[in-house]
């Protein structure tokens, strides 16, 4: 992979005109964007279509947590609309992972597309080891993440969304074919913002991360196509 196959820019805007004006800025420099929540809220699965149409591809980022039935569903939906990469929670079960994997399959071939990658989300970037302890989980961090990306991997999925601090161990475990991508990356001068469990770009790609994740300090700084390519530039190094 080189490194525009490794950033990922979060689209974390609120009107499909500010994404899609970001997305003309980078196109050249950047491959993939993320599409999250607020956007998609905002401006509903059409926003996929538009960036496609600036022939970049999109991580879809709902984070999908539901019963089995519910998930199986939506991802079928997502693969219709030709997203990239979609993610569950890992904590929604082996079973809504495996049903899933299976019902994204189908869908893609029945319609002739490439299926998504399909990634679990194992503990969130903002999250440090005294928050996921008030959510009742005991232990650190690395070993739920771990628990959470062996399932993951058991119920046919094809890699995890996690932090650089587990990046590592999660690479040994699974080897160099199971997907990993790191959201809360910051450029070293960047603030963390909301985010708990961050790394530097290099960091990240250094800890065996495939893709990574970087939003405000591109999409917030004074020149986004310059802050893209310092990242790239670093990724590259």
């Amino acid at each position: 992979m080189n490194s525009k196959d490794r950033l990922i820019v979060a689209l974390d805007f609120d009107s499909e005109d500010k994404a899609i004006a970001m997305v003309e800025k980078l196109k050249n420099d950047v491959k993939f964007f993320k599409v999250g929540l607020e956007l998609f809220i905002s401006c509903g699965p059409g926003i996929l279509e538009r960036v496609r149409e600036a022939d970049c591809a999109v991580f879809l980022d709902l984070k999908l947590h539901d019963i089995p039935n519910t998930v199986r569903k939506a991802a079928a939906a997502a693969a219709r609309l030709g997203a990239f990469m979609i993610n569950v929670h890992a904590s929604g079960g082996y079973e809504m992972m495996k049903d899933t994997a299976e019902a994204v399959a189908i869908e893609a071939d029945r319609l002739g597309l490439e299926a998504p990658k399909i990634l679990a989300v194992t503990v969130l970037t903002s999250m440090d080891e005294k928050a996921l302890k008030k959510t009742g989980i005991g232990g650190s961090i690395q070993k739920q993440v771990l628990k959470l990306a062996l399932l993951a991997k058991d119920a046919g999925l094809d890699g995890v969304v996690a932090s650089a601090h587990e990046t590592a161990l999660i690479r040994k475990k699974m080897g160099k074919d199971f997907l990993i991508v790191t959201p809360g990356v910051r450029p070293a001068l960047a603030a963390a913002g909301d985010q708990k469990r961050i790394a530097t770009p290099r960091g990240a790609i250094k800890s065996g991360a495939d893709y990574i994740v970087v939003g405000r300090p591109i999409t917030e700084a004074r020149d986004p196509l310059l802050a893209a390519q310092s990242i790239l530039k670093e990724i590259e190094e």
